[in-house]
């Protein structure tokens, strides 16, 4: 039950931990992302900085300007407040003046002016009125000498007169004219003389309000020139600010260039751990989870020894190691194989029939043995007593060809060949060439197929088939050892035969 649950929570950590990977690198996905475009916005930025310097320097440049011209604008104001007082005491001067003269024309003009005037226009009545009479005189005599169109002179005399009245209707005409201009003068002035005197007073009331004027625009220009004296303090100081600003634009243009290869690099960092870590659907992590919390696992009927290999790996050396001890008690060729006239083969298989049923009896036992200790099911038990049957049949006949061939030594090699059984079998780490003996050995057959009668692993049908070709193999080799003791020397025949063969 603690297995269980630790194996439970290891799988649902470890799924977890999975589906944790795959939500980080999608994440990680989404970040390097923003780093890129954050880079990008690097990149502008390092690129409007970089233009930052030559602007502030251009703004430092314009307010020393701008200094310099305000400075100017102050002086000039300066001199304009004080032509502007000047123009102002002029325009009050111009405003006395002009008040003495209204003064005097407003004392005297009216009465000799106007009394002139009127005489004038008396006159100039009078002239206009012998004009008219001296007009129609000359109207007679133009008349009278045929002067007036279409009548014509008759005598070189009219015509004298004709030219001479001529000449006196134009002086006559500019005589009228010149009385009625005077008339109209002498009328004019008269009227004139008044209104003269109104404007000057307007005159010097405008000059009066020129003088106030004049010397309210001088105190503002003193104003103006105060603020362009400031104006030129205030350009002197955005002039150092602009310096500054340049400086640290410089600085700032380095500053954003680094940032933006410092953001290139962090963004590309992000993809590549983004695309190095792995992901996984619900499903992947779910059956990853459950590998990683088991990863190794060896079922067996029992925890002892060897697992599920002990149990097969045991009968296999009981009944290899009871086949020697059938041939240590047997012999392996008849004594009497030289003077039998039964043939080789009888004598081979009668020889080998006490070792096979003891073989059988001995699987049988074995059988027995290992369903009391282990209680398997009767599927598995019959397979298993049935190839251990087999095998204690053919490890008879395996044994009994080793002693039939190399006599009191092929004992020494089944002994070696169980020894080697049981090393190859316990220990995983024997050299390759062990391991490569011990797979052609006969006793490997044998093992394969009890394991896999008693397990899942497979191989139950090369096993048997194995077990059957040694036992067949090792029938032929006995045979064949038994015809070569039945043929001898003629000097062999006087020994006298082994105790044992």
């Amino acid at each position: 039950a603690a297995s269980v649950l630790g194996q439970q929570l290891s799988s649902t950590y470890l799924e977890n931990v999975f589906l944790g990977f795959t939500t980080l690198g999608d994440k990680l996905g989404e970040a390097a992302s923003g780093a890129h475009q954050l880079a990008d916005g690097a990149a502008q930025a390092s690129a409007g900085a970089a233009q930052l310097p030559a602007g502030a320097t251009a703004l430092a440049s314009g307010a020393t300007q701008l200094g310099e011209g305000a400075t100017e604008l102050s002086g000039g104001l300066t001199q304009l407040a004080d032509g502007t007082r000047q123009s102002a005491g002029g325009a009050g001067q111009l405003a006395a003046g002009l008040g003495t003269v209204s003064g005097q024309l407003t004392a005297t003009a009216p009465d000799t002016l106007g009394a002139a005037a009127a005489t004038n226009v008396s006159y100039a009545n009078a002239a206009a009125t012998a004009t008219q009479g001296l007009a129609g005189t000359y109207q007679t005599l133009l008349a009278a000498n045929h002067c007036i169109p279409p009548a014509t002179p008759t005598t070189p005399e009219q015509g004298a007169v004709c030219l001479a009245l001529g000449q006196l209707a134009t002086g006559i005409t500019d005589s009228a004219t010149n009385a009625g201009y005077s008339a109209g003068y002498a009328a004019g002035v008269q009227k004139g003389l008044g209104t003269a005197a109104a404007g000057i007073d307007q005159l010097t009331a405008g000059a009066s309000g020129l003088q106030s004027g004049l010397g309210t625009i001088a105190d503002g220009l003193d104003q103006s020139a105060t603020g362009a004296t400031g104006l030129a303090s205030g350009a002197a100081q955005l002039s150092a600010g602009g310096t500054q600003l340049a400086d640290g634009a410089t600085s700032l243009a380095d500053g954003v260039s680094a940032l933006s290869t410092g953001t290139a690099s962090l963004a590309d960092g992000l993809t590549q751990a983004s695309a190095s870590i792995p992901s996984y659907t619900d499903q992947q992590a779910k059956d990853l989870a459950s590998v990683v919390a088991d990863p190794v696992r060896a079922d067996g009927a029992s925890t002892t020894l060897f697992g599920a290999s002990a149990i097969p790996l045991l009968a296999m050396l009981a009944l290899w190691f009871g086949g020697l001890a059938s041939f240590i008690a047997l012999q392996a060729v008849p004594r009497h194989a030289l003077s039998s006239r039964r043939s080789s083969v009888l004598l081979a298989l009668r020889a080998f029939a006490p070792a096979a049923a003891i073989g059988a009896v001995q699987g049988l036992l074995v059988a027995l043995v290992v369903q009391l200790a282990a209680g398997y099911d009767a599927g598995a038990w019959w397979t298993f007593a049935g190839l251990a049957v087999v095998a204690g049949i053919a490890f008879a006949a395996v044994n009994q060809a080793l002693v039939a061939v190399f006599g009191g030594a092929g004992r020494w090699v089944s002994a070696l060949i169980g020894v080697l059984a049981v090393a190859t079998g316990i220990a995983s780490t024997v050299p390759g060439v062990l391991a490569a003996v011990a797979g052609l050995m006969p006793t490997t057959p044998a093992y394969t197929a009890m394991l896999a009668a008693l397990t899942s692993a497979g191989g139950l049908g090369a096993g048997l088939a194995g077990m059957i070709v040694w036992a067949a193999l090792a029938l032929v080799v006995t045979i064949i050892a038994v015809a070569r003791r039945r043929t001898a020397k003629p000097s062999t025949l006087l020994q006298p035969a082994p105790a044992l063969a």
